[in-house]
């Protein structure tokens, strides 16, 4: 995925962090890949994404959610609007944001996302990318 990766969640701090990424890939003229992760639990003896009933639903879903907030986003935009591709999966965020970072140009992710720790400033998925990306990575602050 070569450009701006950013990832999104659902959260202010992610719809903060998909803004800026869309200005700087429209300022960069680069593409950017929107991904979004439905969150599964890991195999005991492999590690690997356990797969569910019902989780293609539930990552079509999480796919729609990114597509609506980037149509939001494009709109206030107008006319700098980059080129954007949204990609949903099941798995993991951080070790997909982290795998993405490898053909990355930038990585951009939000201070935190919907966890359960709202005391904390750097959320799991962030401080993980932030310490094992392959690329240059942008944490966009929220402002509170």
């Amino acid at each position: 995925m070569p450009g701006i990766t950013v990832g999104v969640d659902g959260s202010d701090n992610a719809h903060h962090a998909l803004i800026w990424a869309m200005k700087e890939a429209a300022q960069r003229n680069a593409p950017l890949t929107v991904l979004t992760v439905h969150e599964t639990l890991a195999s005991y003896w492999t590690g690997a994404p356990v797969k569910f009933a019902g989780d293609d639903e539930l990552v079509q879903k999480a796919r729609e959610a990114a597509q609506q907030a980037v149509a939001e986003v494009a709109k206030e935009l107008g006319q700098d609007k980059p080129e954007v591709t949204v990609t949903a999966i099941n798995g993991f965020a951080a070790r997909a944001l982290i795998e993405a970072s490898a053909d990355a140009d930038l990585v951009v992710v939000g201070t935190r996302g919907g966890g359960g720790f709202p005391h904390l400033n750097l959320g799991a998925v962030s401080s993980q990318v932030v310490h094992h990306a392959k690329c240059p990575i942008v944490v966009v602050p929220y402002d509170r």
